[in-house]
């Protein structure tokens, strides 16, 4: 079961309620009886752990040796006159 926020077109009240998401129930207002429209609201997400912040550090290396400006990385260049092969 999903709660579903709805709105009365008469008397403004705004209420919950509970029911299937394939039901498409004709909902009434409890204070007057008028009719109703379904209210979308934005869903409430909350992520946790680690990899959701720019400040979270990456799992492994640390990120200074990948900013680095000298590299240590082998290279396989076959051209002759490729500054890797220095």
């Amino acid at each position: 079961m999903a709660r579903y926020d709805y709105r009365c077109g008469s008397c403004g009240k705004v209420f919950e309620v509970e029911h299937g998401m394939t039901e498409h129930p004709d909902i009434v207002c409890p204070e007057c009886g008028g009719a109703t429209e379904r209210i979308f609201n934005a869903s409430g997400i909350k992520f946790e752990g680690s990899g959701f912040y720019n400040t979270d550090q990456r799992g492994g290396s640390s990120s200074t040796s990948a900013t680095s400006g000298a590299s240590s990385e082998t290279h396989s260049c076959a051209c002759a006159d490729c500054p890797h092969n220095d």
